[in-house]
């Protein structure tokens, strides 16, 4: 059984080594995008994986699509229209500085495809589970009815439907736009919401006023009240201490019952983009086995991901274990 996912394939292009944007007249150049990430860390895993998008029919479409398919991802879904290439812009941060991107993606093939552009009773055929996330309908009002399509597509074939909140202020401000509404309608059709209370607050419209964990629970209870189809909450608590040191917890919630692991403490970031994506496969990955095992898979994935350059987390089976069994040292 094949996971699907629906999303842009993006060209990132950043400043080298740890330059602002432009200080130097080159740019390192990756492909992401944030379903594909999670399509591409699950397929490294030894999933299967399908991606569903839309690229334009130049150099820069056929790069992106190639190198996703080079990881082992089923681009059978990815067609090519007419548009443009969605491109990001990063300033990797440092120290105290944070890091900065900059989206150019307006017109791109994906933002501007139809809803009906995509044939989802043909692109779910044999799938095990639909993955979206919060970009794609921010992106416009054209995403939006495609997303919105596309999981009215998988409940009437009983395809259960994972979510990822990746709100994008920027994105949904560019347009006259109803982000609650639009998440509320999508995340109806989810088993599987990746979020953290600060997202169920903004769809809920609902302060939560406990502390930690207290809180935690409080946001997802609220949630699976709210919401009939939802069984799993997945999220992480992160405190930043600067650009190169984060401490990281992951934490799943079910209606029944909840596992929170201890902190790992992550210093000599990388590169820290595409972090919550390994996270989201971690979490598929693992959650077949229970809520400790996903708990761990993902939080496992998402401090690998923090050491790795580019938006992709490209760890197998065998990181895992090794980080979960706190080997640190050479692996020869």
């Amino acid at each position: 059984m094949t996971i699907v996912f629906f999303g842009e394939l993006l060209l990132r292009l950043s400043s080298p080594g740890r330059e602002l944007l432009l200080q130097s007249p080159r740019l390192d150049v990756c492909v992401g995008g944030a379903e594909a990430n999670v399509a591409v860390g699950l397929a490294s895993l030894g999933h299967s994986v399908r991606m569903v998008s839309a690229v334009p029919d130049n150099a820069l479409g056929r790069a992106a699509v190639s190198t996703i398919r080079g990881h082992g991802a089923d681009v059978s879904g990815v067609q090519t229209l007419a548009g443009r290439m969605g491109l990001y812009f990063l300033a990797p941060g440092a120290g105290l500085r944070a890091s900065e991107i900059v989206y150019d993606r307006a017109g791109s093939s994906f933002a501007t495809a139809p809803a009906d552009a995509f044939d989802w009773p043909a692109l779910l055929q044999g799938a095990s589970r639909l993955h979206l996330s919060g970009i794609t309908p921010a992106l416009g009002p054209a995403t939006s009815a495609a997303a919105i399509a596309a999981a009215e597509a998988a409940a009437a074939a009983g395809v259960p439907v994972s979510f990822d909140g990746n709100y994008r202020a920027k994105l949904w401000e560019a347009w006259d736009s109803d982000p609650k509404s639009v998440l509320t309608t999508l995340i109806g059709h989810a088993d599987i919401l990746f979020g953290n209370h600060r997202d169920i607050s903004l769809l809920l419209g609902t302060q939560f006023s406990g502390d930690g964990s207290e809180r935690r629970r409080e946001a997802a209870e609220a949630a699976f009240a709210a919401f009939p189809k939802l069984e799993v909450i997945a999220s992480t608590a992160r405190h930043v201490d600067d650009a190169d040191s984060h401490r990281v917890a992951a934490r799943i919630d079910t209606r029944a019952e909840w596992h929170q692991t201890e902190e790992a403490q992550i210093a000599g970031i990388v590169d820290r983009i595409g972090a919550g994506d390994a996270f989201a496969a971690g979490v598929l990955h693992g959650l077949p086995g229970g809520i400790r095992a996903a708990a761990e898979s993902g939080l496992a994935l998402t401090a690998l991901k923090h050491s790795l350059p580019g938006d992709m987390s490209l760890f197998r089976q065998a990181d895992i274990d090794a980080f979960l069994e706190g080997g640190f040292d050479v692996r020869r």
